[in-house]
Order: C-alpha cells, then structure tokens, then sequence
C-alpha cells in the first residue's frame, strides 16, 4: 500500500492501463473486463484488475495534471512492479489535420513544467515514450483497419491560457494535454515503458468539442484498440 494507492501487491498487473477519468476507468472495467475486482478506491481515484482476453490487466484513473499522474505512475512503477502504463485521455488539437474523434498516438511530449528538473534534474523538454508500446500499438491499428495518427503533444500544468495554440505552433506540438511528459519522464527513469493513446475532444483551430458525457462514454475506438495491442 502506498498513502494514494490501497492495493495489496500483486493485485495490480503488470500493464496498467490509465484514463484520467476514474469513471472511465470504472465503465472499462464493466464492459470490457472478465472477473473486474475493484483493487483501489482512495480519494475516489477508481482502479480495478481483471483480464481481457485471458491477458492480465489494471485499468487505473492517473486523475488531471503532471502533478496527479506524476504521483499515481510513479507509485505504481516503483512499488507495484508495474511494467507498462498506456494512459488513454483526450486532448485538444492544435492543428487543422486533427478533428474531433481522431486518435492520435503521442511520439514525443513537450513542455514547460518544472515536473522532470525538479524530481530528477532533468532539463529536456522533450520527453519520449516507448518504441516499443508505440510500434504495438501502430501495427494494432494496422490489423484493425483503425486510422491512427502520431504527433508531438504540448503537455501543459495550465489548463486556462491564452497562448496555448501559439506554444503549440512553436514547438511543432499537434494537440495539448496535460499528463504524458510526467508518465513518459517516471517511465525513463525508473527503466519502464509507457505510451499514450489520446482521442481528439475539441480543436483550438475549428472551435468544435465534445461534452463530458461523450468524452466518458464514446472513445471506444481508443479503448479497444489499447486493450488489443496488450
């Protein structure tokens, strides 16, 4: 057990998937899972372990922020065993080629956080995932027919803003979010592996946006196509 997470070990699999929504959490656990047991609930932070296709896996909120995953992906790595994270979430698109809906499998984070510097004196703001979760999931998407596009994302500590789409555009970034260069940074130094699939939930180019609601419920593409490639 850790102060954030409940779970006895061995409870959590070695592959975590990670919405940031603990509700997302808990509708992937109900529909997708076999034998789905609810293994953390503290601070309402939902995490359930269960198997998909005889494969073991944890489904796990990581909540919003580098603050919030920082602290969820790194307990999970170093105390749990933890291999790989997939976080899963939505973003805004920063680019005219990303609409509403598209899936796009992040290759690079950059960003303006003092996440890395602080915790581990790193100083890039560039952050990497793993080759290998990524050419997974790219060869997944291949085999589902499933449109999949790869891009830099702008991961931000600051959600309200006026030069989001100016960042982006300076920094090559195709949309922006708010967790990966934590997960990716936890990852590299702890010598795991993480990725991260995002679903398009509004665009700062077109204006469009999707509710909550949809946002929670609607991104089964992204789902099932994590879910396939573990």
């Amino acid at each position: 057990m850790t102060p954030h997470i409940e779970a006895k070990k061995g409870e959590i699999a070695k592959t975590v998937i990670m919405p940031g929504d603990p509700l997302r959490a808990k509708l992937i656990a109900e529909r997708y899972l076999d034998n789905a047991r609810l293994v953390t609930s503290v601070r309402n932070v939902l995490g359930y372990t269960g198997t998909y296709k005889g494969k073991e896996v944890t489904v796990m909120a990581s909540g919003m922020g580098t603050a919030s995953m920082g602290i969820y992906s790194y307990e999970l790595y170093h105390f749990y065993d933890v291999e790989n994270i997939i976080r899963i979430g939505s973003a805004g698109s920063a680019s005219e080629s990303l609409d509403v809906y598209n899936l796009l499998l992040v290759d690079s984070s950059y960003s303006d956080s003092s996440y890395a510097r602080v915790m581990s004196g790193i100083t890039d703001n560039i952050i990497y995932p793993s080759s290998e979760l990524n050419d997974r999931i790219i060869n997944k998407a291949k085999e589902l027919n499933q449109e999949l596009k790869l891009g830099r994302v702008y991961c931000t500590e600051v959600f309200y803003k006026d030069n989001t789409l100016k960042i982006c555009n300076e920094n090559n970034c195709q949309a922006v979010e708010m967790e990966t260069f934590a997960l990716f940074h936890n990852a590299n130094v702890l010598g795991k592996k993480a990725s991260a699939v995002i679903t398009i939930s509004d665009s700062l180019i077109n204006g469009k946006s999707l509710s909550s609601e949809d946002r929670q419920n609607s991104f089964t593409n992204m789902m099932l196509l994590v879910l396939e490639s573990i």
